[in-house]
């Protein structure tokens, strides 16, 4: 198992790597078809800036857009004491600044953190988890969300999120979308739309390659070393496994945020699987006691 400053380093890295392949994809996709069917380079220029654009706005945003697309809502001090005052502990516990903490109103328990780096970041937990958790499981979860944060796990699973959920977008808008229309670049946008829908297959395995299901079993241990109770994690993972609430605001491309897998319950094949089985989490624990 890597530690700290490898995992911190590998991660930074991998965010490059995805950001680099998510450009160069839909730059070399429009090329090929202005090149197949000699439209003229002003369609690369235009590929090339938007998914440049894309990926920056994914980095400086990217958490902004995520905890909207999650239902995310900020919240105060004296509404979740608990919340607030055990993140504010386990951050200075662990060294990193207080992140900004946000809930999402369902019954389903979970919980995810995002951000670029500790001084961006951002804590949100479901009203589930902060009422069937007792204060010793959530300071499980929290310190395994800012173990997360301090590895910059928020960084590389941000940008995935992002630039799959807008190459997914991409594709449906350009192949579906214009599919109907007849203007020349509506048919240059099927073109497109079609490619992407061939190879992004491809694209999301490498990207998934890409993500290691490692760093779960990193943010636990972290987690344990920083509260040293690993039977609450334990009980937090089981508790949260075992609710049969589905948390609704959850979509496919945000799934490998949280601490368990929001589809759990469902018999549904999601793009990012990154989750390790909880069997395996919980027997790693268990050899912690």
């Amino acid at each position: 198992m890597q530690n700290v400053y490898e995992q911190v380093s590998a991660n930074k890295t991998r965010s490059f790597f995805i950001v680099f392949l998510f450009i160069a994809f839909i730059t070399l996709a429009v090329y090929l078809v202005s090149f197949s069917f000699d439209l003229g380079s002003q369609y690369i220029f235009y590929a090339f800036s938007f998914s440049t654009a894309s990926a920056f706005v994914s980095y400086f945003s990217g958490d902004k857009i995520i905890l909207a697309l999650n239902q995310a809502k900020p919240v105060d001090r004296q509404e979740f004491f608990d919340f607030y005052t055990v993140t504010e502990n386990l951050a200075s516990t662990s060294q990193l600044p207080i992140p900004k903490i946000y809930v999402i109103d369902s019954a389903s328990p979970n919980a995810f953190a995002t951000g670029r780096d500790p001084k961006h970041a951002s804590i949100c937990a479901t009203t589930g988890l902060l009422q069937k958790l007792n204060r010793s499981e959530l300071e499980a979860v929290i310190a395994h969300e800012l173990s997360h944060i301090k590895n910059y796990d928020t960084r590389l699973m941000m940008i995935v999120s992002l630039l799959i959920g807008t190459l997914s977008i991409l594709t449906r808008n350009s192949f579906y979308g214009h599919s109907r229309k007849k203007s020349e670049s509506s048919g240059i946008l099927a073109l497109v739309g079609l490619f992407f829908l061939i190879f992004s297959p491809l694209v999301a395995k490498l990207i998934q390659l890409a993500i290691s299901r490692r760093r779960e079993y990193l943010a636990d241990a972290l987690a344990v070393k920083t509260t040293r109770q690993p039977q609450a994690l334990i009980d937090a993972l089981q508790k949260i496994s075992q609710d049969p609430n589905i948390l609704e605001s959850a979509s496919p491309a945000t799934a490998s945020l949280y601490i368990e897998n929001p589809f759990k319950n469902q018999k549904l094949s999601s793009l990012f699987s990154t989750h390790p089985p909880l069997e395996k989490r919980i027997t790693t624990l268990k050899q912690m006691l």
